[in-house]
């Protein structure tokens, strides 16, 4: 009994110093990496291109396909994920058969800031990276415990029948001249699959509550016509009840998703096929500033920014407006400010204690002048040449003037303090 004894006593004291111990060589005080998340309308373009070019529902079962990234889509991408999914930077350079990754990710709400700086180099052989070596600080991670780790990451994200599904179908993966590229065969069972790790029994719930919420409000007698305010003002009423047990977070997402589609009259079974059996709102039109248009552009940037982020759904607005101006509507600055102050409110949504703080201003009840500037004075229906002759193109002087004036109106917004 006195062998166990000291056994346990050892491995009690052991086990907490190596962890101890293990934690000092992997913090930093100082970023290695430091770049801003640089997302813009060319790279919302190329995203677009790859999407439309690997579109699942275009894609029969048993189809093979290749998927090739080069080295400054992949970069981005994890500079874009390293800065909203752990509030640092990263940088990524592709080699002949193996890719470099620099990160330094800080943790949030702690009172003192440190960093963990990674250094990795993996392997583009398999569906999942490989690490042939893993650095954190000063810390040295063997490459079958950083391997380990990676998996149960990426299963506890996306799930495990997710993970086996997307696994099966890569057939090939190729890492040579700056470029990823990715053979794959599209099976039967991986879109729904997918669907269930992006929307988990959870995250259905709540949307089935926020949309029975919704049909109640719209299918009740009342003029054609719905100001986006008082929808918000419904559904946030319920996500504040519903977070006093729940995930506050959570909760506002489901909320502007469920939105979202209302608005933009998208059915929900999009995403959630069994969406298609529940309750479900008569169609209406839904307006911010007097127009149906604003309050499209205000709730997608919403739904874009508590979801991936503000500079996400930024760009994503300005890259529909520049198409508009070839073609379509004409580039439009109340369109601007509409994504400027759903984006505002998407992260209000998500980050910090704002969450609660915009359920209870939400539940006390607004209206729309104090979500939504002003913007019957800004230019709109501009063509691209006219756009260019009085603003110069995005990079100008006269046109960072008139977002400098947007975000001086969105900014002056009480709600948003």
């Amino acid at each position: 009994m006195r062998f166990v004894f000291k056994v346990i006593l050892v491995f009690g004291i052991a086990i907490p110093l190596a962890l101890a111990w293990s934690l000092y060589l992997a913090v930093d005080r100082e970023p290695m990496v430091r770049r801003a998340a640089e997302i813009t309308p060319s790279n919302i373009k190329r995203a677009q291109q790859v999407l439309e070019q690997n579109d699942p529902r275009r894609l029969r079962a048993g189809t093979r396909r290749s998927l090739t990234l080069n080295q400054q889509d992949l970069d981005l991408a994890a500079n874009y994920l390293a800065h909203f999914y752990a509030n640092g930077s990263a940088r990524l350079i592709l080699h002949n058969d193996k890719a470099e990754l620099t990160a330094s990710l800080r943790p949030p709400r702690l009172p003192v800031i440190f960093y963990f700086n990674v250094t990795a180099i993996l392997t583009g052989d398999s569906p999942i990276p490989r690490f042939d070596e893993l650095r954190v600080g000063r810390l040295l991670i063997p490459g079958l415990i950083a391997n380990w780790l990676m998996t149960r990451a990426i299963v506890q994200l996306l799930g495990k029948d997710a993970v086996d599904a997307a696994t099966q179908s890569v057939k090939k993966v190729d890492l040579r001249k700056g470029q990823l590229t990715v053979a794959y065969e599209w099976p039967s069972n991986l879109g729904e699959a997918l669907r269930s790790a992006a929307l988990t029994p959870d995250d259905q719930e709540r949307l089935r509550a926020y949309q029975e919420r919704l049909t109640l409000i719209g299918n009740a007698p009342k003029a054609k016509k719905t100001s986006l305010a008082e929808l918000l003002v419904a559904l946030f009423e319920l996500a504040e009840v519903r977070s006093r047990q729940g995930d506050p977070v959570a909760e506002n997402r489901a909320a502007i998703l469920v939105l979202a589609f209302y608005v933009n009259g998208k059915p929900l079974g999009m995403i959630l096929p069994a969406a298609n059996d529940w309750p479900h709102p008569m169609g209406g039109t839904v307006t911010l500033n007097g127009r149906h248009d604003l309050s499209k552009h205000f709730i997608i940037s919403a739904a874009l920014a508590a979801k991936a982020g503000g500079p996400f759904a930024d760009a994503v607005g300005l890259h529909k407006e520049i198409e508009d101006s070839r073609g379509g509507s004409g580039f439009s600055f109340n369109d601007i400010a509409a994504d400027r102050a759903g984006t505002r409110f998407g992260e209000y949504a998500v980050i910090g204690s704002s969450v609660r703080q915009l359920q209870q201003k939400l539940s006390a009840g607004i209206s729309e002048k104090d979500i939504m500037p002003a913007t019957q004075d800004l230019p709109e229906f501009m063509p691209e040449d006219e756009f260019k002759r009085r603003f110069g193109g995005v990079d100008a002087p006269e046109y960072k003037k008139m977002m400098a004036e947007i975000e001086r109106r969105v900014a002056a917004l009480p709600f948003y303090r």
